[in-house]
This record gives structure tokens, sequence and C-alpha cells, in this order.
């Protein structure tokens, strides 16, 4: 099996085993009646502080977690085949940090749900890819935006339960997190995307090189 497709199916397995634990934890709520909201983060109480580690795995309906499930199925996927080294710290910090200041200035609410990770997911690949000229993380981003278009509406102040302070903080930690790991899998650029460089300019490229950022 070739490198490239181990690392493919590495990255799907990741996330689509998560995303299986957010529907088993769905179905045993509904299964057995259990009021699992309150193992969201309440802001400024002490009792809401578990939600930190336990909100984005708490979902209100089968609606709310499929919402999520799409986007954190092909956003995981693509971040840990293409920033593997990386990946893993950033789960982390999309899955805390956001809870973390959530708990601290959020509306006195319950706040649940994986969709600030979707956020935190998209702003990483997509300002990675900028930094890194990925095209193909830009790609992903990109269409992940146009085909969730109320991503950025999300980030609004809202009065309709939904969570935008979660969508906030998720979205900031990933750009923070872009730059942080700026220097972890650097880009591997690949002959056909310089094609169409003038072949009389000899020009020195390497392929694995580190982005030329400090």
């Amino acid at each position: 099996m070739s490198e490239e497709k181990k690392k493919f199916i590495y990255s799907l397995s990741v996330s689509t085993g998560f995303i299986i634990l957010l529907w088993l934890i769905l179905l045993t709520g509904l299964l057995f009646h259990l009021n699992l909201y309150v193992f969201g983060v309440y802001p400024r109480k002490l009792s809401g502080l578990i939600g930190i580690f336990t909100a984005p795995l708490i979902h209100a309906g089968v609606k709310h977690l499929l919402s999520n499930s799409i986007p954190l199925f092909f956003l995981g996927t693509g971040m840990f085949y293409f920033y593997r080294k990386a990946a893993a710290k950033v789960f982390i910090s999309v899955y805390l940090i956001p809870g973390v200041f959530v708990w601290l200035v959020g509306r006195p609410a319950y706040h649940i749900g994986a969709s600030g990770m979707v956020y935190g997911f998209v702003t990483f690949i997509f300002f990675s890819g900028i930094i890194k000229r990925d095209t193909g993380s830009i790609a992903l981003a990109l269409i992940v935006t146009f085909l969730y278009g109320g991503l950025v509406i999300g980030i609004i102040p809202q009065n309709d339960g939904i969570s935008w302070e979660y969508h906030l903080f998720g979205s900031l930690t990933g750009i923070v997190c872009a730059f942080i790991f700026r220097k972890s899998d650097p880009y591997k650029r690949y002959e056909w995307e310089d094609e169409e460089i003038d072949d009389d300019v000899k020009l020195e490229i390497s392929y694995d090189r580190e982005p030329p950022f400090n």
C-alpha cells in the first residue's frame, strides 16, 4: 500500500471515528431520554465548566448533528491528510479553547455542539493554505464555505438559539493555530503546478521547502 493511500485511510478513519462517537452519544441520549444538554458550557457557572470538555460531543437532535457531521467529515479528513503533523494539536485546540472563552464571556445558556470545531477547521485550513500557498487546502475550505454559506453569518450575534460565541471563538482559534503551526507540514509542491514556467528560465525549486515565513 502506498504512503499516500495509508495517509488517506488514516485521515478518513479519524474523522469517521469521531463522527460515529457523536452519533452514538446522541442516539444513547434519545434512547434513554437523557437531558445531555446539561453537559454543555454554561458561562460563569462552576457546574458549566464541564462543558469545556463535553459540549462539542452534545447535540440538540438529529438535524443539529447532521448539519455538523458532513462538514466535520470533509474538513477533518482534509486536515488530517494535508496537515498530519499539526492535525492532532489543532483538533485538541479547536475542541477545548473555544469552550473556555464561551464560559468566560458567553450568554447565560447551555452552549452545545461541534459547530465551533467546524469553524475552527475551516479557518485553520483556509489560512494555512494561504500561508503555505497550498492550493489544495484553500480549495477545500472554499468548497465547504460555498456549500455552507451560513458559516459567515454564524459568527454574528443572534437570538435564535445559535451559539454564535462558539462559532466566533472556534474561528479565531483556527486562525491562531494556522499561524502557530505554519512551519509544520511544509507544503509539497508538485511539478504540474509550475508547468507554466518558461523552460528558458532556470529556477531552483525545492518541493519540500518550508514556506518563506518567519
